[in-house]
């Protein structure tokens, strides 16, 4: 069996497997919402990576969330009371997801391979699915065929584009040796246990793949968002917890070290635009802090 077959039957079955029962989905469903109301540093995690997407939910678009196995990413976006759709490899907890109101619309698919037709939806949203992917650029082809606007990725940030020195250090350990660096930085390779390898988000690729394509932009925004420990995810997400305090001054050193160029950021959005945005979407990119990254013309293009 191919790689990327084996990937998907896993990550398709990954949900039958930890939630056996319909008492061990309940339990999930009922964790999840319990995080919602009670603002645990869980739910603080996930809300300060879907508030990504803030600057293109002012105006009244239609969503596509890929990889959205729980569909509690298309629950943001319909509680703003947009058009949304679901999808994941898995049909697992979508039906449930529905059953409940969290969503009205979602669809399993296989992000290789999407069922909708081309520009089906303004914004494509992909949270933390991305690197587990066995083909992700296929899949980020696919993406940016059913969008009409822009797709929207959430992923770990590659840090050697960042880091000039990390950069330097392996160039003069590979002329040594390609494989002693490996002894060092064990993550260089990381792959998932079903074979896959563990893509990683960064401008300069996105930047390629969008000019590539013939697009006219794409957008960043990095955030420190690794702070998530299982002893401490229910606690409240605010000063009465000494665990979201210990958070909050980690976060602030490591927003002040990325800010000095020190260290890069843990998570990267990457926005790929298929066509250029309103002034009113430009604008609000710009406010919430998003680099912007307009191509010139290609010269040559017919």
């Amino acid at each position: 069996m191919s790689t990327e077959k084996r990937s998907h039957e896993a990550h398709s079955e990954w949900y039958e497997i930890q939630y056996a029962t319909s008492e061990a989905k309940d339990k999930a469903i009922a964790r999840w919402e319990y995080d919602r109301q009670h603002h645990t540093i869980n739910d603080w995690i996930h809300q300060r990576q879907l508030q990504l997407a803030n600057p293109f939910t002012q105006e009244p678009k239609s969503w596509l969330t890929i990889g959205d196995g729980y569909g509690f990413d298309a629950n943001h976006f319909f509680r703003k009371g947009l058009d949304v759709t679901a999808t994941d490899i898995s049909e697992t907890f979508l039906p449930l997801a529905a059953s409940r109101g969290f969503i009205d619309k979602y669809s399993v698919e296989n992000v290789e391979k999407l069922s909708f037709q081309d520009d089906s939806f303004d914004y494509v949203f992909c949270k933390e699915a991305y690197h587990h992917f066995p083909r992700p650029y296929l899949g980020v082809y696919e993406m940016i065929r059913v969008a009409r606007e822009a797709i929207i990725l959430v992923e770990p940030h590659d840090p050697i584009s960042k880091m000039p020195f990390l950069l330097a250090l392996r160039n003069i350990f590979d002329r040594i040796d390609t494989g002693l660096l490996q002894k060092y930085w064990k993550n260089r390779y990381s792959f998932e246990e079903v074979g896959n390898y563990v893509f990683k988000l960064s401008e300069r690729e996105m930047d390629k793949l969008a000019n590539g394509m013939g697009l006219p932009m794409v957008a960043f925004k990095g955030i420190n968002n690794n702070y998530y420990h299982p002893a401490s995810s229910l606690e409240k997400a605010d000063d009465s917890s000494p665990a979201f305090r210990k958070i909050k001054r980690k976060l602030a050193m490591h927003d002040f070290l990325c800010k000095t160029s020190l260290m890069p950021y843990q998570v990267l959005c990457a926005v790929i635009f298929k066509k250029v945005p309103s002034p009113s979407v430009i604008r609000a990119m710009h406010e919430a802090g998003f680099q912007v990254h307009v191509f010139p013309p290609n010269p040559y293009a017919r």
